[in-house]
């Protein structure tokens, strides 16, 4: 492994590793609450507890990640994840963990995740500009292998569920959150530029300080924080992916948290079920993204980008609800897999071209946050629906939603500048490089500044 890659290379691995113990917990989680409280609804609120401090954490943590660092921000919030987390089993398997203590752990877990992958998020285009890959093929190898995470994690979370137990997969996701933040430790150095952001360096500066007040530090954050909304708000492609986001992503939790697993326990009748229907989807991701992402400079964004998000949307909810062939149903999630494999390298390629450096982390977090913002609602809206009318009826309202919104590029010219990555940036006006501004379109930035040409 060479030197210029390795900091990639480690970043991706410790993503890995924790994101599969993730995926685990996506399964074991709602299957935990779905079994101990019989209620569709208390998984539901389950999924909001986690999601709420999830989203609050990484809209307005930028400017703390921004202080602390960014290394050092996320391997504290893996170790203290796994501690938290372990909690869950220990405390069940000794007989003291009741529904609300359940809610609290697993608010803390989200909290910190928030912060841990907010921090991750910012320390990747410095990995990739060090390693000087493409920026596009590098978002769909990141995507790629959180793709394979859920292959993995998935499955292998089912089979362990009827194998053993719910709360045993939990302590394992723990364990990969603690493996994660040695991997960072290990492989990824503190700093992977000279430390001049224009940015970060002044922000930290003032954290160590003891002469600033409170109040002062107070005015900083929050102007830190307004200046990363101005340029959310200012670039209207960015702002119209967060909005199209915060609809998909609702409605996407509904499905993970309680639509999924509903079906599972109810029309199947086993957590396999639940892990195989991840499988599906993530075997149709990974070879869709192994495509693209030997594709990814030729194809056209806009195109992949539209025709993917419909594919991969609606006819999974309709599945659930109307398919009552098991087959069918895997099928129909193998294609939805394969129809969204490009969307998320896409969107990260277009939100590290289009945000300067200096605010990333305040940007990222903000409009994870906002993008997000829908999946504590998903969650709890589905299992209110649920547990109030049927599946089916929850799976088509939600379907229905996840179709309106995805024909929305068709019909808005907006996004047709997700072909033109050079294009018109309000940014432009920052201090900031913007190196690949005005480049052919057979030129393909690079996230260091060059391009294919130069190579």
């Amino acid at each position: 492994m060479s030197r210029r890659r390795g900091p990639l290379v480690g970043l991706l691995a410790a993503e890995l590793i924790s994101l599969t113990g993730t995926r685990m917990s996506m399964v074991a989680l709602p299957w935990f609450t779905l079994t101990t409280t019989g209620s569709a609804g208390r998984a539901g609120v389950v999924a909001f507890a986690e999601m709420l401090p999830y989203v609050l954490a990484c809209g307005l943590g930028g400017p703390l990640l921004d202080r602390v660092g960014h290394r050092r921000a996320s391997v504290s919030a893996d170790v203290a994840s796994a501690a938290v987390l372990v909690a869950v089993p220990l405390l069940y398997h000794a007989g003291r963990l009741d529904f609300g203590l359940l809610v609290a752990l697993i608010a803390l877990v989200g909290l910190l995740r928030g912060f841990g992958e907010t921090a991750k998020r910012v320390i990747f285009p410095d990995a990739v500009a060090v390693s000087g890959m493409a920026l596009t093929r590098a978002t769909a190898l990141h995507d790629g292998l959180g793709r394979l995470a859920t292959l993995l994690g998935a499955p292998l979370a089912g089979v362990l569920i009827a194998v053993l137990d719910a709360p045993t997969v939990l302590a394992l996701d723990a364990a990969s959150f603690l493996l994660a933040g040695l991997v960072l430790v290990a492989l990824v150095p503190a700093a992977l530029r000279p430390p001049a952001d224009p940015a970060v360096v002044p922000a930290r500066a003032a954290a160590g300080s003891a002469a600033v007040a409170p109040a002062g530090r107070l005015a900083g954050y929050l102007a830190s924080l307004a200046e990363g909304l101005r340029f959310l708000l200012r670039d209207r492609l960015v702002r119209v992916v967060t909005v199209l986001l915060f609809v998909t992503n609702l409605a996407d939790a509904a499905y993970g948290a309680v639509l999924a697993p509903v079906w599972a326990r109810e029309v199947v009748g086993s957590p396999a079920a639940l892990g195989v229907l991840s499988a599906t989807f993530a075997v149709g991701a990974v070879l869709g993204n192994v495509v693209f992402t030997a594709l990814a400079p030729r194809v056209p964004r806009f195109a992949t980008f539209a025709v993917g998000f419909v594919l991969g949307g609606a006819p999974r909810y309709v599945a659930l609800a109307l398919v009552d062939r098991l087959w069918a149903v895997y099928l129909i999630s193998f294609v939805a897999g394969l129809g969204l494999a490009a969307i998320n390298p896409i969107l990260g390629a277009l939100t590290y071209e289009r945000i300067p450096a200096a605010l990333r982390a305040r940007v990222l977090g903000l409009g994870h946050a906002i993008s997000w913002g829908g999946i504590p609602l998903g969650g709890l809206l589905a299992g209110l629906l649920t547990d109030s009318s049927s599946l089916v009826v929850a799976a088509l309202v939600f379907g229905g939603a996840y179709l309106a919104v995805t024909a929305w590029p068709l019909l808005s010219p907006a996004w047709r500048q997700l072909d033109r990555p050079d294009g018109p940036n309000p940014a432009t006006d920052l201090p900031v490089a913007q190196p690949h501004a005005g480049l052919p379109a057979d030129q393909e930035p690079l996230a260091d500044g060059r391009t294919t040409a130069a190579r």
